[in-house]
C-alpha cells in the first residue's frame, strides 16, 4: 500500500477523529499539513492501522 496525498486528505475529511488527530500532530510537532498527514498514515493507516479499511475503500 503506497501513501496518496489526496486519499489520506479525504479520509482525514471523513473521519474527524482523525481530524482532531491531525491537529494535535501538527500543534505538538509544529509541522507542515503535508508532513503531519505522512506521519498519521505511517501511524493510524499503513500496516494494520486503525483506518486501513477506510483509506483502502477510497
Amino acid at each position: 500500500m503506497q501513501y496518496n496525498k489526496t486519499k489520506m486528505e479525504q479520509l482525514v475529511k471523513n473521519e474527524p477523529e482523525l481530524h482532531k488527530r491531525l491537529k494535535q500532530v501538527m500543534k505538538e510537532m509544529e509541522l507542515e499539513k503535508s508532513f503531519a498527514l505522512k506521519a498519521l498514515y505511517h501511524s493510524e493507516v499503513k500496516d494494520g492501522g486503525k483506518y486501513q479499511k477506510s483509506y483502502q475503500d477510497l
